[in-house]
């Protein structure tokens, strides 16, 4: 039987995706302690999973809803999406696919001039029409409407019509060995398209996604070029960065900024 302030830590874990310890000891008047010995039970009723300092919905089949997924580490998806986007020089053809994470790159490639963008995201599509020295081509297919993505195989075939220079591409988990991980299956065939035929492929993910499961492969961190984060806290991803001379950019990191090989 859960209490009441249990009850409650659930239903903001249901409407934001991520519960922070410190934030609820503060909103519910009690010690962190307290918080920590909710949360730990209701992740032994697999109600949510413990992550770095809070817990997440404890869903492996089904994403967290779109737009608590935005405001899950916000702050640091914007950073992210500088980072990746100082990456993109002007007058260049780009993929951006469907996430929180990418659209933050979009944001940040808003002053850029003479781009060619191709996306399955209505969101990156609506947030860059108005932008005069961006043209926007946008995929067909069917619209997904948790969160404007469009997918299936009429998205896939529209995508390899194309051979662009950049990929911005997302990920819902990273597993342990590097794979890259989605909840939907359809939106994992037109990922692979989009990174099969893109000259220089950018993965964007926050940290909380090394902390998360899908059950749908997309492939590995060893498929990209360069692999933008806040923080790798896993060893073993770093060593596979370094392995397969993936560039490892981490946007608040005491590694200093960079690590793994420069390509």
């Amino acid at each position: 039987m859960l209490i009441d302030r249990q009850h409650a830590i659930l239903d903001l874990a249901r409407e934001v995706g991520r519960v922070l310890v410190d934030d609820l000891a503060v909103r519910f008047e009690v010690s962190p302690q307290t918080i920590r010995k909710d949360l730990n039970e209701l992740c032994d009723q697999r109600l949510l999973a413990r992550v770095h300092g809070g817990a997440v919905l404890a869903s492996t089949v089904k994403n967290v809803g779109y737009e608590a997924r935005r405001q899950i580490a916000a702050g640091e998806k914007r950073a992210i999406g500088e980072a990746a986007a100082s990456l993109i020089p002007n007058d260049a053809s780009l993929f951006i696919n469907i996430g929180t994470t990418t659209e933050a790159v979009a944001q940040a490639l808003l002053q850029h001039s003479g781009l060619m963008v191709i996306t399955n995201n209505i969101n990156v599509a609506n947030l860059m029409r108005a932008y005069s020295g961006i043209d926007v081509v946008i995929a067909g297919g069917q619209v997904r409407h948790a969160d404007g993505g469009i997918i299936g195989e009429a998205a896939v075939d529209f995508i390899r019509q194309f051979k662009v220079d950049f990929a911005i591409v997302g990920t819902s988990a990273i597993d342990e060995d590097g794979a890259l991980y989605d909840y939907d299956f359809r939106e994992v065939k037109v990922a692979q398209a989009i990174i099969a035929n893109a000259r220089r492929v950018i993965l964007v993910a926050d940290e909380t996604k090394f902390e998360r499961t899908a059950p749908v492969r997309i492939g590995s961190v060893a498929q990209v070029d360069v692999f933008v984060t806040d923080r790798c806290p896993r060893e073993s991803v770093r060593r596979l960065c370094a392995e397969a001379e993936v560039e490892l950019v981490e946007t608040a990191s005491s590694h200093g900024g960079h690590a793994g090989a420069e390509v």
